[in-house]
């Protein structure tokens, strides 16, 4: 039987409210009775549940999210889920404010985090962009004692306490071992598709993918990435011109996102049969497509899994309390036309 309040006081010869103040480290207790109530509570072995003297104390968790602004469909449906914690927030004891900042704007970011350490929060989740200014910013604020959790994108320079997102280099490797077992013995180059290599997924994805390329496929010509900054219209333009100057590309490979533009290129020049495509995170457009076979596959993570792990680690930095590993990981989806879930809509 776990030992309680009841048996350090008993043990120690004090009352209740002295191992109160001892555990809650407050004043009013001398200084040989505090020796007496901790040796008391190393010789039972007692452990503290944090949770549930928070739950007593009513304590709430002021928790600060900075997502990033746009059209992205991905990052619209990580606000989503956002939006939906915030609902939970009676039950879960959180107090959360969300900022929005310019994609792949580092100095923003960097201003928003210095927002955020300003409102004094238990815990910040960012989506990073790996930058100096933005791991000084998050450094200030692991200073302060504020957890830190970065979402989607790490930022591992940095002081931060957890990454709630995948495996970036996995996926990346996944993606390229499709690649080569797609395309077979099909000729003609591989072209990738970017957001921005300011953002540290889209680096490891990028490195993933070509060390999978070459033992998959290789001498297969991986041609330059372009960088079509999550922009549906921008990834449109940038993929014609690559099937207009590479009439015998045999495969795409979208490491971001702007999928709509992926898809409605390749249509318009009638190559979504012709080119191998895979891209990152189920969504409408991306669904839709994978279904007609313009997109051969999906990777994906789950955001209401990232955003509610995000919470878990924050709520525990404060308490100081150990992240459970296994919870925590956020495991890679792979989807094909065969094995879709079932659409919510």
């Amino acid at each position: 039987m776990r030992p309680t309040v009841h048996d350090i006081a008993a043990r120690a010869g004090v009352s209740l409210a002295t191992v109160d103040r001892v555990l809650n480290n407050r004043p009013g207790v001398r200084s040989v009775t505090r020796d007496k109530v901790e040796r008391a509570i190393e010789t039972l072995g007692y452990v503290r549940d944090v949770a549930a003297a928070n739950l007593a104390k009513s304590r709430i968790y002021p928790l600060v999210f900075i997502l990033p602004e746009g059209d992205n469909t991905f990052m619209r449906g990580l606000a989503a889920e956002v939006e939906a914690a915030k609902v939970r927030s009676a039950v879960e004891r959180t107090a959360i404010t969300v900022l929005s900042v310019p994609a792949f704007d580092p100095a923003a970011l960097a201003a928003a985090l210095r927002e955020a350490r300003a409102l004094d929060p238990a815990g910040v989740a960012v989506v990073a962009i790996d930058a100096p200014e933005v791991v000084s910013a998050v450094d200030a604020l692991r200073e302060d004692g504020i957890a830190v959790v970065t979402l989607v994108s790490d930022l591992p320079g940095s002081s931060r306490d957890h990454f709630a997102g995948v495996d970036n280099v996995a996926a990346g490797r996944t993606a390229g071992t499709l690649m080569g077992r797609f395309l077979g013995g099909r000729n003609g180059p591989v072209a990738i598709v970017a957001g921005s290599m300011l953002v540290r997924d889209h680096r490891d994805r990028l490195e993933g993918f070509g060390a999978a390329m070459a033992e998959s496929a290789p001498g297969r010509q991986l041609l330059p990435v372009v960088e079509g900054h999550d922009d549906p219209a921008e990834v449109d333009r940038l993929v014609s011109s690559l099937l207009a100057d590479h009439p015998e590309l045999a495969g795409i490979y979208s490491l971001g996102a702007g999928n709509r533009g992926l898809i409605a290129a390749l249509e318009k020049a009638g190559r979504e049969k012709a080119v191998c495509a895979i891209a990152h995170e189920l969504t409408p457009h991306s669904r839709a497509a994978l279904l007609s076979g313009t997109l051969d596959a999906l990777l994906n993570q789950d955001a209401g899994h990232e955003v509610r792990s995000a919470i878990r680690v924050l709520k525990a930095r404060a308490d100081g309390l150990a992240v459970i590993g296994a919870q925590e990981r956020i495991r890679i989806e792979i989807f094909l036309k065969d094995n879709l879930p079932v659409d919510p809509a």
